[in-house]
Order: C-alpha cells, then sequence, then structure tokens
C-alpha cells in the first residue's frame, strides 16, 4: 500500500477479506510472459501476501524486493522478502533494474499514469516485464455509494479517491513500450455474513473509502457506515445464510519491454 496520504495502513482490517484480494494476484501471476534473469520487485507490497506465490512461481534464486510507504504494512511483510524499501511508489527508483515490477492493487491509488508507467518500465532490464492489477469498480455501487452520499449528506467532493483511466487508454499508453496484454476480469465474490454491518461496506470501506473517511469527524464518519449500509442491503442483498454475492471488475495488465 502507498500510504501516500499520510494514513495509517491497518493490516489486519485489509486483511479481513485476505482471500479474495490474493486471488487475482495468482491469476496476474499466472499470466505473465518470459522473465530474463535479475530481481523482482513487488510494488506496493503491503504485509507481503503475494511473496510466497512469487517465489513458488519465479523461483527462489532470484532476488525478491517489496516496496511500500506504509510502516505498518512492511513491518507484517518482514522475513517474506530478501529486501523491503519504504518509498513512495509514485517516485521509487530500483537500485538495480529489475526483470519484473509486480504491482497488486496499488497504482489505482496515484495519479498520472501516462507519466508513471513509462516511467517504471523504462527502469527495468531489457526484456523485463511491468505486471499490474487494479480494481477497476468506481462507476459501481459498491464505490460509487459511498461518493454519493457523502455528497448528499455533507456536501463533500473528496479528490483523492482512487481510480483508473478505461482500458483503451492504458493500450495507448503501453503500446508504444513493448509487448502488450490487456484484460479485465469480473470477480462473482461470495462475501461472508457480518455481524458489523453489510459485507459489501465491510470490504470497500478499508481500502477505496479510506480517503473519504479520513475526512469526515467521527459523527459524520458513523453516519455514512449507517447510510452506506442501508444502501448496500438495497444494492446488493443477502442470501438466507448473511452471504452475499459481490461482483468485482478488476484490470490487469503486462507489458514486456
Amino acid at each position: 500500500m502507498n500510504g501516500a496520504d499520510g494514513m495509517i495502513w491497518d493490516p489486519g482490517i485489509y486483511g479481513r477479506f485476505r482471500g479474495l484480494r490474493l486471488r487475482p494476484a495468482l491469476d496476474l501471476l499466472r499470466s505473465l510472459p518470459s522473465l530474463p534473469e535479475g530481481p523482482v520487485v513487488d510494488l506496493g507490497c503491503g504485509a507481503g501476501a503475494v511473496s510466497e506465490a512469487l517465489r513458488a512461481t519465479l523461483g527462489k534464486d532470484r532476488q525478491l524486493v517489496g516496496v511500500d510507504a506504509s510502516a505498518e504494512m512492511l513491518a507484517d511483510a518482514r522475513g517474506r522478502n530478501d529486501d523491503l524499501v519504504q518509498a513512495d511508489i509514485a517516485t521509487w527508483q530500483p537500485e538495480t533494474p529489475p526483470a519484473l515490477i509486480f504491482s497488486n492493487a496499488a497504482l489505482q491509488w496515484l495519479g498520472d499514469h501516462e507519466v508513471l508507467l513509462p516511467r517504471l518500465a523504462a527502469t527495468l532490464t531489457p526484456g523485463g516485464v511491468l505486471a499490474v492489477q487494479m480494481p477497476h469498480q468506481n462507476d459501481a455501487p459498491s464505490h460509487r455509494t459511498w461518493l454519493h452520499l457523502a455528497h448528499q449528506l455533507f456536501g463533500v467532493e473528496p479528490d483523492d479517491v482512487p481510480g483508473i483511466l478505461e482500458p483503451a487508454a492504458y493500450h495507448h499508453i503501453l503500446a508504444p513500450l513493448g509487448e502488450v496484454q490487456l484484460w479485465e476480469t469480473t470477480y462473482f465474490q461470495v462475501l461472508a455474513p457480518s455481524d458489523d454491518g453489510h459485507p459489501v461496506r465491510r470490504f470497500t470501506e478499508a481500502t477505496f473509502a479510506r480517503p473519504l473517511l479520513r475526512s469526515l469527524d467521527p459523527e459524520r464518519r458513523a453516519a455514512l457506515i449507517a447510510a452506506c449500509d442501508a444502501a448496500m442491503a438495497g444494492a446488493y442483498p443477502a442470501s438466507e445464510d448473511g452471504s452475499v454475492l459481490f461482483p468485482f471488475q478488476r484490470l490487469f495488465f503486462t507489458v514486456r519491454v
């Protein structure tokens, strides 16, 4: 997690849905083209959830470097990587050209992808790969509801909500850089029943809604969460056992330079 907004990332809260958040990373890992020799960088590594899979797939002989701005997340990641670097992933530069920069659900927190992605690709060793997965869910009720209610209740319009470009824009950015693969997947996730609010609200409050909740005082935060629980119940009705089927769309790409 980038942590550039200054808010502490809680590995426990983020990890409530660890399995669901990990699956897209594994799908991206299985879609990698062949790699040259060189280190592997997990950019925005968080607590190191993908480290074991990276090692198992790419071999234990490769140097594995985790990069993240959150000291709390890196403390959880300790021992899962050969090296850990605390840095803002928007400006980070590798000491050695990597064979792979792998970024799972992190770059959506950053803007200026037209500049960021070519810069990251330029740091790779020849034949190296930039592999990225990001949520593409902002137009769905799970995400749009937070912003609509914040505006309706309090007139709040946060300007630091994570988001990404449309797929065609990424193809335009990446095609001049090398060999591109670009795709989207919708995951139909079953969220377990919760005694602490609607499962979709709980899933999104730890990630997408963090900047918005951070901007509110405790009273307004509680009011927004209550309103969001009610709205999510209409958009994502619970089954008889209290579980919820939650479609979640993600965008993937790899580019080999």
